[in-house]
């Protein structure tokens, strides 16, 4: 897939509305992905899950504390396309 974001708007809730670089674009509650502990416990507080920006160099969507979270993965959760398995190459 290797689609970057482009844009995100955090939203009540712990969701976020992102835009993908070919204009697909959807909300996702991160409640559903992510557990909030660990990188992600500081996510908890509202304030601090709405300082959410998008890392051109990456690609994805970061907070300061350097969470961050897997393009692909968002993609796949907004496009409900599952991400293709690539193991099989390997063997090849």
């Amino acid at each position: 897939m290797l689609k970057d974001i482009t844009h995100v708007q955090a939203l009540p809730n712990y969701h976020l509305h992102l835009r993908f670089e070919d204009d697909i674009e959807g909300t996702i509650d991160l409640t559903q992905v992510i557990p909030f502990s660990g990188i992600f416990a500081p996510l908890k507080d509202p304030t601090y899950f709405d300082t959410v920006q998008v890392n051109p160099e990456l690609g994805t969507i970061v907070w300061a504390n350097g969470a961050d979270l897997d393009p692909d993965v968002l993609y796949s959760l907004i496009t409900q396309h599952p991400i293709p398995d690539f193991t099989a190459l390997q063997t090849a």
